[in-house]
């Protein structure tokens, strides 16, 4: 269901109309107020990079002209958000992952093609904001070359009623340990993200504790 074609056919946007809680979930026409909201704000002359932490580091969904490994200071990846449907249900509720305030972060940063920007960024509009989780900021991302790019990073809405202000690593896996929806385990997730993330050589600790206390707990129960 999270596919580029999904949110192009109006799949993606569809399903979540559909759902019991559809009241909470944003418009066609929210979502494009937002995104010319922040395109407002972009740059004069600079093109628009997207700062990757999450899934979108190994299924984006949308063109790419390039693509660099940066790290952002003053955000952290956090699993604060209460998540309802996807790899869980509202009966067994999961994490998603985010960016919470604090700390530093280390992803990927996507140049956008200009010749199709509002196309490409209606899709991640789509795909990040339908349930008006986060919120899309202006970031300094610091390339691993050394230079400063202001990077479009979608961060934790802490206003939201989905925001868990306890993120850590035990209280997280309590629910990411049981939670499982269409798309499969919340536990999946994590070791994706965790598999993506050695393969850039990029090593969170957070992360890291999230998976070890994953260990523990099914060790715990064999």
């Amino acid at each position: 269901m999270l596919s580029r074609q999904s949110m192009r056919n109006g799949n993606f946007l569809r399903y979540h109309e559909e759902l019991v809680a559809s009241k909470g979930y944003w418009s066609a026409e929210m979502l494009r107020a937002s995104m010319q909201s922040i395109l407002e704000e972009r740059p004069a002359g600079a093109p628009v990079w997207l700062f990757a932490y999450g899934s979108l580091m190994w299924n984006p969904t949308i063109a790419i002209e390039e693509m660099q490994r940066a790290r952002i200071e003053g955000w952290q990846r956090r699993f604060c958000i209460r998540l309802l449907t996807g790899r869980a249900t509202p009966e067994y509720p999961g994490r998603m992952l985010s960016l919470d305030e604090g700390g530093m972060t280390e992803g990927m940063i996507f140049r956008l093609p200009e010749c199709s920007l509002e196309s490409e960024l209606s899709i991640i509009w789509m795909r990040e904001m339908i349930a008006g989780l986060y919120k899309p900021v202006w970031t300094d991302a610091l390339t691993s070359t050394g230079e400063a790019i202001k990077a479009l990073t979608f961060v934790s809405d802490r206003q939201h009623p989905c925001y868990e202000s306890d993120s850590s690593a035990v209280t997280s896996v309590e629910f990411i340990s049981q939670a499982c929806g269409e798309l499969g385990t919340n536990r999946e997730y994590v070791d994706r993200l965790n598999t993506t993330l050695t393969t850039w050589g990029i090593n969170d600790n957070y992360v890291s504790s999230v998976l070890l206390n994953l260990q523990e707990r099914e060790n715990m129960l064999d």
